[in-house]
């Protein structure tokens, strides 16, 4: 019997020992993904979302599009036909069907637990267990998956994949699978960094959009 006991104890210890390390690994390779694309004076991202609920009967086909324009904390997001602008104090979203805009103080909400793409290189820093995950091959691309776990039981997200291109330790692929069922997709179709920006591309121009009827609340 004791040999029994050494034996479960042992096998205990390895897997402890195996999920610890793979959870080091996973780490650092986050850290360096973040470090390296958080390095460049900005970032240019294109890219597709896909949102599929099997239970709810949901999928949207064609993807939606968007684009990013990151540098430092200040970005300027299109998507779902909304344009955020942060300049790093005060968000404006622009609704240009309805021409409203709302203007608040701080970055977006995520009390919803939606993994905005203005977030795609921090959000896993805080609230998140991570391991490895599979390494993918996609069409030829060698995409390293990161498995990452709120640490909050009661999060509306019960799972994050995060695919990482091996070679160029950029972010690839974001997958999202939320409690209700939902399995939100982001894949980034176009990237260029350092490119010339002016700075007013981060700003709102409340003139612009006042002297073309928007409503500003």
């Amino acid at each position: 019997m004791k040999n029994i006991g050494l034996f479960f104890i042992g096998i205990f210890i390895s897997f402890n020992t195996i999920a610890q390390d793979s959870s080091s690994k996973a780490k650092l390779l986050l850290d360096e993904v973040s470090t390296k694309m958080g390095a460049y004076k900005n970032m240019v991202i294109g890219f597709n979302s896909t949102l599929v609920n099997k239970e709810a009967g949901i999928t949207n086909d064609p993807p939606i599009r968007g684009n990013i324009t990151i540098a430092g904390e200040k970005y300027n997001l299109e998507y779902l036909g909304n344009n955020f602008l942060f300049d790093g104090k005060k968000l404006a979203v622009i609704n240009h069907d309805e021409k409203e805009i709302n203007i608040s103080n701080g970055d977006l909400e995520e009390e919803d637990g939606f993994i905005y793409p203005s977030k795609l290189l921090t959000f896993y820093k805080e609230g998140y267990n991570y391991k490895m995950g599979k390494l993918k091959n996609h069409k030829g691309r060698k995409v390293q998956y990161v498995d990452l776990t709120p640490i909050d039981s009661n999060s509306d997200i019960i799972k994050v994949k995060l695919g990482i291109d091996a070679k160029t330790k950029h972010i690839y692929k974001l997958v999202q699978i939320g409690s209700n069922g939902a399995e939100t997709t982001f894949t980034i179709t176009k990237f260029k960094s350092n490119q010339p920006i002016s700075e007013k591309y981060f700003s709102f121009n409340k003139e612009k959009y006042t002297s073309q009827g928007y409503l500003i609340d």
